[in-house]
């Protein structure tokens, strides 16, 4: 009786002992099980927090550029002295005023004028707030060096950017007229009286051993002169503005257009005298009928400021052209052009305080006079 006792205790006992055992394991079981939920739970939330942060980072990053780009708050009433209404600095200063305008406070008034040097002077006597010049001549002012040693140096105004590669064409209808130094004798257009074409002119004939007296000089705009080719008045015409040119295009429509170029001895002679040209070749098929390439000079169109312009103003208009030289493109050819190593290399003026801020933003130093 007593065995029989113990022996079924010993198998409560026992039974007891795996029930445990199972109890046990099923509670690691479970916990383990828990805590895994409970890991994941909490690596949905890190990653969507993170989510959630990174995309409060981005929308604030968007809202600061907007921000950045917003200029409504710079306004003002400006003018631009530009080109004659047939060259480039006169369609294409048109463009930039018009996209600033659309994108600051500012409102900007394009006119028409001699060109280069009527613009620096423009400026001096408070008739135009910004202008486009050649980068050589508007050296020459602020230097007052070479056609500016009799007036002197003229700081009325400051850089604010190059926008494109202005090249020096000379335009004839006549086949017999291959080299500069076939002008001689002609009847030939040096652009407006002071205009960065005259002064191209007067150093590419330099480079061939001449001088005006070597040809009869006539004073005229491009759409004049294109006019004056066109009618069998003057000969050969020089045109400095970016390729293509509106007068020539037009000109090209009606007539058979000739380039002349500059060989390589007599170009070697011109970049040596004159450093701040560069040569450069026009296509074959720039103009109508025109299908050879051609060899010239090319400095660079650049836009300037009166000397006093506000720094904030400055940096507003900079900042609408180079960041929107895509949009521009698209409303002239010349936007393509547009790029901040070319903006501010070789560039031997100071530019405004707001230009250099911006280029500064972007890794650039540049010049100023402060």
């Amino acid at each position: 009786m007593k065995k029989t006792l113990w022996k079924t205790l010993a198998l409560m006992l026992a039974l007891v002992m795996m029930l445990g055992m199972f109890a046990g394991c099923s509670s690691s079981s479970d916990a383990d099980t828990t805590e895994e939920a409970e890991t994941e739970e909490v690596e949905e939330t890190t990653e969507e927090t993170a989510e959630e942060a990174e995309e409060t980072e981005e929308a604030e990053a968007e809202e600061e550029t907007a921000a950045a780009t917003d200029f409504s708050s710079i306004t003002g009433n400006l003018t631009m002295g530009t080109g004659g209404e047939s060259g480039t600095y006169y369609a294409f200063g048109g463009v930039l005023s018009n996209y600033i305008g659309q994108n600051t406070g500012l409102s900007i008034n394009t006119v028409s004028t001699g060109g280069t040097t009527a613009n620096i002077e423009g400026i001096s006597e408070f008739l135009y707030d910004l202008a486009l010049v050649q980068s050589d001549v508007m050296t020459y002012a602020y230097e007052g060096t070479n056609s500016f040693e009799e007036t002197g140096a003229n700081t009325d105004f400051l850089v604010l950017g190059a926008l494109y590669a202005e090249t020096v064409q000379i335009v004839t209808l006549d086949p017999e007229i291959t080299s500069v130094s076939d002008l001689a004798g002609k009847s030939v257009c040096v652009g407006d009286v002071g205009s960065g074409t005259y002064y191209n002119t007067v150093d590419i004939l330099a480079a061939y051993g001449m001088t005006l007296d070597d040809i009869t000089p006539i004073y005229q705009s491009f759409g004049d002169s294109t006019e004056s080719l066109k009618d069998g008045k003057i000969d050969a015409a020089f045109i400095c503005a970016g390729a293509p040119t509106t007068a020539v295009t037009d000109l090209a429509t009606s007539q058979t257009v000739y380039l002349v170029s500059i060989d390589d001895e007599h170009m070697a002679t011109l970049l040596e005298s004159c450093p701040y040209y560069a040569s450069l070749t026009i296509p074959a098929g720039t103009y109508a009928g025109f299908d050879e390439d051609c060899v010239t000079i090319t400095v660079k169109a650049t836009l300037v400021c009166r000397a006093d312009l506000d720094e904030d103003t400055a940096y507003a208009i900079v900042a609408t052209i180079f960041d929107n030289a895509e949009a521009i493109t698209e409303l002239h050819a010349k936007g393509a052009e547009l790029d901040l190593t070319f903006a501010t290399e070789g560039i031997a003026v100071p530019f405004a305080s707001g230009a250099a801020k911006y280029f500064a933003e972007h890794g650039i130093e540049v010049e100023t006079v402060d």
